[in-house]
């Protein structure tokens, strides 16, 4: 760096300050007209002055500092799971074996009333066979003391309870050939995500036979440090991006926080019910939740007009014209783009929120790097 005779003006380029010549002409690096820049006679000082062709090229802008509304926002990564209000489990109400399987493979659609599989059940046939000889007897004769139509009426409760539907009992009525499987239908409906049986197989009463879930809704769960659970509102709104969908937003509801933490970790659990209108989601995808909590109203700046070095934040303020001065700030909450100002600056400051950092460096150039 050239050393400089003790008079008040240098000559230095606006692209490369570090160029500091004591006469006019061009920058050796870029070849621009050097600027003339007052120099101060003082020893270090916490201004700096600029001229206007160097607030033009440097592009230095500000704004008036004002309050407006912020909110802190708490991310957490989640993954999707099946909302398990919405899970079901289709079970077996007699023993019996599986003849045929018309549904072998998880994520099949089943609606309500499709078939699900054949059964072979000698107690199911001997109770369809009782209500047969009930009806049989109801029709063709009256006997005293014998109530034909409450040992019919029995006898099609005993096949309600074990599966059949309505329908079916009044097919017997209608067709008296003995067929020895009978076939069971779906009571509801949803996406299969478990076949926990093969045909061939014996089964017991109350067997598990399939599982099912509907995708209409689905849980982000995120784990949560016992320490961001107070800066958390548990009525807040929740975003949850994914990133195998780039681009896509989806907004839900906080639907539960587990009022138990983990002693071993200190993580707890949050669940957010997320819409899935288009079926877009699949359970197990990664996801991002962010979480707004409630506003307040606050001083807030661009966070790129801050400058943070080491432990402490700073700001170039305008004092006067065509000359800045910095200032050392509290922040608090940052959101998006923007920091909150605690302490350090006043309403209606001008505060530099563009060329910060080339003031920055026009400082430490002209000061030393302990500016």
């Amino acid at each position: 760096m050239t050393v400089l005779p003790a008079d008040t003006v240098f000559y230095t380029c606006s692209m490369h300050p570090q160029v500091m010549l004591t006469k006019p002409g061009k920058c050796p690096i870029c070849g621009m007209e050097l600027i003339a820049v007052q120099k101060q006679l003082s020893g270090l000082s916490d201004e700096l002055k600029l001229s206007d062709r160097q607030i033009q090229l440097a592009n230095i802008k500000g704004d008036t500092l004002s309050k407006s509304a912020i909110s802190e926002k708490t991310v957490l990564t989640a993954t999707l799971n099946f909302n398990q209000m919405e899970v079901s489990s289709i079970n077996s109400r007699i023993m019996g074996r599986i003849e045929q399987l018309y549904v072998k493979t998880s994520g099949s659609y089943i609606q309500k009333g499709d078939k699900l599989y054949d059964l072979y059940s000698e107690d199911l046939n001997n109770a369809k066979q009782e209500y047969m000889l009930a009806w049989e007897k109801q029709q063709q004769m009256s006997a005293p003391g014998i109530d034909f139509k409450t040992l019919l009426r029995s006898a099609g409760n005993k096949l309600l309870l074990w599966g059949l539907s309505g329908d079916q009992i009044t097919h017997l009525q209608e067709n008296h050939k003995k067929k020895l499987t009978t076939t069971f239908y779906s009571t509801i409906s949803g996406y299969v995500t478990a076949v926990d049986i093969k045909e061939g197989d014996n089964i017991m009463e109350g067997a598990a036979l399939f599982r099912t879930a509907s995708l209409t809704t689905l849980w982000a769960e995120a784990q949560v440090y016992a320490s961001q659970l107070a800066h958390i509102d548990v009525k807040g709104t929740a975003t949850v991006t994914f990133p195998d969908l780039p681009g896509k937003t989806f907004s839900g509801s906080i639907a539960f926080v587990n009022p138990e933490i983990n002693p071993d970790t200190r993580i707890n659990l949050i669940r957010i019910n997320i819409p899935n209108r288009d079926l877009q989601l699949k359970p197990g995808m990664p996801a991002y939740v962010t979480i707004s909590n409630t506003s307040k109203s606050a001083m807030t700046l661009p966070i790129d007009a801050v400058i943070r070095t080491g432990n402490r934040s700073m700001v170039w303020i305008q004092v006067a014209p065509n000359t800045f001065k910095t200032r050392i700030v509290e922040t608090g909450l940052e959101t998006d783009d923007r920091i909150e100002i605690k302490s350090g600056l006043n309403p209606g400051d001008i505060v530099i929120t563009q060329g910060v950092y080339l003031l920055n460096s026009e400082a430490v150039f002209r000061n030393g790097a302990d500016h």
